[in-house]
């Protein structure tokens, strides 16, 4: 197998216009935060719905679903669900810590 990288410049070197620049994605359209939070939320909600449909064919006994694929299924949309939900606390506590700042 062969394994092909292209060169990375380093993340030490940076210039004015990198500093300055907004974030883009392929398309050159500018992502922030609140895209980059939606997208990852509907990632966990589609393989949340994901994990529900494989769910349904195990308990219709469908062949062409397998019980392991299904507890995999389970188990990615569980780690999702939790890890949405300590950045939600996050949040939730940074928002709160800087709310209690005096100004």
């Amino acid at each position: 197998m062969d394994v092909k990288l292209s060169p990375v410049s380093s993340p030490l070197r940076t210039s004015s216009t990198t500093a300055t620049r907004p974030m883009t994605n392929a398309q050159g359209t500018g992502t922030g935060f609140a895209t980059a939070f939606r997208d990852a939320l509907q990632n966990v909600s589609a393989q949340q719905n994901e994990s529900t449909r494989l769910q349904e064919q195990v308990q219709l006994e469908n062949p062409n679903v397998s019980l392991e694929e299904t507890m995999v299924s389970i188990q990615k949309a569980q780690i999702g669900f939790q890890s949405t939900l300590h950045v939600r606390n996050r949040l939730v506590q940074a928002y709160t810590d800087i709310m209690n700042m005096q100004v």
